[in-house]
């Protein structure tokens, strides 16, 4: 029987059992936050997600109605991270090659115009940005920067820093195929004090929430095996119909709520890992031509996606409109995102070989 690899729909979790059955406290809550803070310096603060770390984050260290510039390819989750905490996003394009946005491109009139205070810094899918001239255009425009975790812990800079280390103030999620992947949960450092005082979530998650992060492993698993018999997704489109599993982009901003304590000791598991293997690119991507036409082949050959990072520069699809998204000022975003596919670093080349081979033909030089 052929093997089918369902991507970006928990594949890759590994462990479902022990997301299902470990049990934490509020001592793990306390390490994890306490490795945190030895790793990347500063105050460490837990949250319900990424999006409530970058929220609080952005609530420190500006004031409302700053402009805050932006890569021009990422997830909802930050646009609206940036709206809550009352800011202004000032859209960056990217650079083809890896997806981040360079210095030379934020000295345009249309980004200086908007009058940046801050600068958030993605390193898209594991992608190290060029820090160091970075860190030059925000010390001439006086911005601040706030590194955003979610794809990229562990990487480093070509300077030789580790991401993380760099700006302001460093946020982390730990949602579904991020870096550190517990399902949901987050966290922000401070490294620097806020020019506004914030206060520490301390409300305990939902207990629907906990129970749809223990159980979105082992249903994710079972999608995978009923994709066999092409059910899998039937099966998914069920389970988010009737709430039994959460689509990353619809976990809600909270400010007042953080981790769970299951997913506090998961999350510092993982980040222990990680320390001891070194950085680890997130996703491998390719820009290809009739996206739709190699996509029905790699489907036919039993590859199938639930999405895309990201299907619009500004993802996903049912949420574009709100955003606004000035496509003519980023150009090279809005191409990209007709284009590209990617895949989870934790499959091997054996894996994804003929996947490979059916690209290969699209390939946009």
């Amino acid at each position: 029987m052929k093997k089918y690899y369902f991507l970006g729909l928990a594949a890759g979790k590994r462990g479902a059992w022990r997301q299902l059955f470990t049990r934490g406290t509020e001592r793990d809550c306390a390490k994890l936050k306490n490795f945190l803070q030895d790793k990347y310096g500063g105050e460490a603060i837990l949250t319900k997600n990424g999006r409530s770390a970058l929220a609080l984050a952005l609530k420190a260290n500006f004031e409302k109605g700053d402009g805050i510039i932006v890569n021009g390819f990422t997830c909802y989750a930050v646009y609206e991270a940036i709206k809550a905490a009352g800011m202004k996003p000032i859209w960056a394009d990217i650079s083809r090659e890896d997806l981040n946005f360079k210095a030379v491109d934020l000295e345009k009139p249309e980004i200086l115009s908007g009058s940046p205070k801050g600068i958030i810094v993605q390193n898209t899918l594991g992608n190290p940005v060029g820090i160091v001239e970075i860190e030059k255009f925000a010390k001439k425009h006086d911005l601040k920067i706030i590194e955003d975790l979610a794809h990229s812990v562990g990487v480093k800079y070509l300077d030789g820093r580790e991401a993380g280390t760099v700006g302001v103030a460093t946020v982390l999620s730990f949602g579904k195929d991020k870096s550190i992947d517990t399902t949901s949960g987050g966290a922000l450092i401070l490294r620097e004090p806020g020019i506004n005082p914030i206060k520490a979530p301390s409300v305990i998650p939902k207990p629907s929430d906990t129970l749809r992060a223990r159980v979105y492993p082992l249903f994710g698993g079972l999608c995978r095996s009923l994709a066999r018999i092409h059910l899998g997704g039937a099966l998914m489109r069920l389970l988010v119909k009737i709430h039994w599993v959460e689509k990353s982009a619809d976990n809600k901003l909270d400010l007042s709520r953080k981790i769970s304590n299951f997913e506090a000791k998961l999350a510092l598991e993982q980040l222990e890992k990680i320390k001891k293997s070194g950085e680890k690119p997130l996703r491998n991507f390719y820009l290809v031509k009739n996206r739709g036409e190699v996509l029905a082949k790699l489907r036919k050959a039993g590859y199938y996606f639930d999405g895309f990072w990201y299907e619009r520069p500004v993802s996903p699809e049912r949420y574009y409109e709100k955003v606004h998204f000035p496509e003519k000022e980023c150009p090279v975003a809005t191409d990209v995102a007709s284009k590209i596919i990617n895949f989870p670093n934790y499959y091997t080349k054996k894996e994804l070989w003929s996947a490979y081979k059916i690209i290969e033909e699209y390939l946009d030089d």
